[in-house]
């Protein structure tokens, strides 16, 4: 199997947001334990739920975009993607689409099926440049659409 998926996905999916929810669940944990001296001249009760606000909403982007990603490989017969505890393949035939999006240095595929599979009927990863460039030029009939 030939992986396409840059190996920062484990990095992306499990590490920054287990720091995230013990630091800064820690941090705000913090601020809700100490007394008014914390907040800085802002009013406690302002700063603790502005704390909260930042804390949650990290956890809400995390949810939305880090935890759908999936580490993908291919070989001839199959595609598989994994959320590192299980591992599924989807036939060639069953892909529709491949639908990439440039966001700063990072490149994001949405693998698009033709019929629902376990993970939905997309599978989103972060592609690394290389391998991705090498997988397309060795399947140019799944490049369809750029976004």
């Amino acid at each position: 199997m030939q992986r396409i998926s840059t190996n920062l996905t484990l990095f992306f999916k499990f590490f920054v947001p287990v720091f995230w929810l013990v630091f800064f669940g820690a941090l705000v944990l913090a601020v809700f334990i100490s007394g008014d001296e914390l907040a800085a001249g802002l009013s406690s009760t302002r700063f603790r739920l502005g704390a909260l606000f930042f804390y949650f909403s990290g956890l809400a982007l995390f949810y939305f975009l880090l935890f759908p990603l999936k580490r993908v490989e291919y070989d001839d017969d199959f595609l598989y993607a994994t959320n590192y505890f299980k591992t599924f393949r989807y036939p060639w035939h069953n892909i529709e689409d491949l639908e990439d999006s440039s966001f700063f240095l990072f490149t994001v595929v949405t693998v698009v099926l033709k019929e629902e599979g376990h993970f939905g009927q997309r599978i989103r990863f972060v592609a690394s440049s290389r391998l991705y460039q090498s997988f397309l030029e060795t399947h140019p009939e799944l490049k369809k659409k750029e976004l």
